[in-house]
């Protein structure tokens, strides 16, 4: 592995099914594979990386997520092309996700990022993006 690679990111949700089905689908048409699961959780990997869901206890998941508070504010990917950012767009719009910034779209990250922005069942901002030239200081939030 490469020093300062991430290693694994884990997020606790408040319906670990229901996050399941929304990553499951995202996470394996992104090229990851089903890596471990357990009864409070579910893990996919991609070259030696992974993500992990594990379910909030109750008495966590009362005030919600909220992606302007202080922690994580979104997951971003790599896509090949402009032309799965649009694929992407169709599905996620088939699948019920709710689309952010779609007055924006598809550069609401900036002119030289062709990019979808939506959220997973739990508020987290995902983005897919086909980057051209990354401006480390541009972004929505």
């Amino acid at each position: 592995m490469t020093q300062g690679a991430i290693h694994h990111i884990e997020i606790y949700v408040a319906d670990l099914a229901e996050s399941e089905k929304f990553w499951g689908w995202l996470l394996e048409s992104l090229g990851y594979t089903p890596y471990q699961k357990w009864d409070k959780g579910i893990s996919w990997q991609l070259k030696g990386q992974y993500l992990v869901f594990v379910q909030a206890e109750s008495q966590f998941t009362e005030s919600g997520y909220h992606r302007k508070r202080i922690g994580l504010n979104h997951l971003a990917f790599n896509v090949e092309s402009s032309a799965n950012v649009d694929d992407y767009k169709v599905k996620l719009e088939e699948r019920g996700s709710r689309i952010l910034y779609l007055d924006k779209h598809p550069y609401a990250g900036g002119s030289e990022n062709y990019a979808i922005y939506f959220e997973d069942p739990n508020g987290i901002k995902v983005e897919l993006v086909a980057t051209r030239a990354k401006n480390e200081n541009e972004g929505c939030d």
